[in-house]
């Protein structure tokens, strides 16, 4: 199942779904067929010029959702939660992209929609995903701070940028409040404004963490390498990144490779590495019921002593206590 679309100020994405689909729209909202499968997708105005789409539903089918890019300069930012971003010309089966989602399962992409992407979402997983499409102008009016560093490249800069972040859990409870909520009354539109804006001061609060360091625009080419980047150092935890070899795979030179990596992730290429590295530890050991020692040398380590101090400096505790721990 596809559905392309473009976005532009007039766009109404719950009117074009379910035209293409052949659902009913009531209020701006649709119910997603028995034969699809169950849930809904709702647009709600928050104000002119800021919109928020939510999608909670449980498919029957493959669903891709593809974002065209638009030719038009239509200064509206795109702000996607709990996506699963695959860059246009992903090439890869169904496995594959089934574990691409596994580890970006709570994200955030924050872009232009001037750059095409698509959504992948497997069939019969719950989806909990919320779109905030809002001018530029009426989010420079709401964040009223001065444009540095990554914000003047959101709000003044080039027509395509892109920038990925990890969802914090505070922004996972409001997206589920979110779609979860039902009161269409009174004060139904207050608390949707109130939780969108809370979530849009929770991801700013960490983007302006990243520095005020100037930021160069990327293109789609850049995204889908700096993913393909991103997928080969999640691929296998327990082998360190090459540079040299992530820059020929690319056919980035390393520079550019390193600039462009951490501009959009926010990390260098080995302290995300590391990073993850530490988050998968910490699933085996509470998750998939692993020993220290197991952890330590599934994830590359031979000296368990260093796997230790490198798992305290991140957590604040060690393994053998984490394990511990309810």
């Amino acid at each position: 199942m596809t559905f392309e679309f473009i976005v532009q100020p007039s766009f109404n994405f719950v009117q074009s779904f379910g035209e293409k689909f052949g659902i009913p729209v009531y209020k701006d909202s649709l119910t997603i067929p028995p034969y699809m499968g169950s849930g809904h997708i709702r647009i709600i105005e928050i104000a002119p010029g800021f919109k928020f789409v939510l999608h909670h539903y449980t498919l029957k089918e493959d669903f891709h959702l593809k974002r065209q890019s638009s030719e038009e300069n239509n200064e509206l930012v795109s702000i996607v939660f709990n996506s699963n971003e695959i860059p246009v010309d992903f090439n890869a089966d169904r496995e594959t992209a089934i574990q691409f989602l596994k580890s970006n399962g709570s994200s955030i992409q924050i872009s232009s929609t001037a750059l095409a992407t698509e959504t992948f979402f497997p069939a019969n997983i719950e989806v909990y995903f919320g779109v905030i499409g809002i001018h530029r102008k009426v989010l420079a009016s709401m964040l009223r701070i001065e444009a540095s560093g990554i914000l003047a490249n959101v709000l003044t800069g080039p027509a395509k940028f892109f920038y990925h972040e990890k969802m914090l859990p505070e922004v996972q409870r409001i997206l589920k409040q979110l779609s979860e909520f039902r009161d269409r009354g009174r004060l139904g539109e207050l608390y949707y404004s109130t939780k969108t804006q809370e979530m849009i001061y929770l991801l700013f609060d960490q983007l302006l963490n990243r520095g005020t360091e100037k930021h160069n625009p990327v293109n789609k080419a850049d995204i889908e390498k700096l993913y393909a980047i991103r997928t080969a150092i999640l691929a296998d935890l327990s082998l360190p990144p090459q540079l040299g070899t992530l820059a020929k795979m690319t056919g980035m030179s390393e520079t550019k490779m390193k600039q462009l990596f951490k501009q959009t992730f926010g990390d260098t290429i080995y302290n995300y590495y590391q990073n993850e590295r530490m988050q998968e530890a910490a699933f085996l050991l509470k998750h998939a019921g692993h020993s220290v020692a197991e952890t330590g040398y599934r994830l590359g380590f031979t000296n368990l002593s260093h796997f230790a101090r490198l798992f305290e400096k991140h957590y604040n505790i060690t393994p053998k206590k984490y394990t511990a721990t309810g």
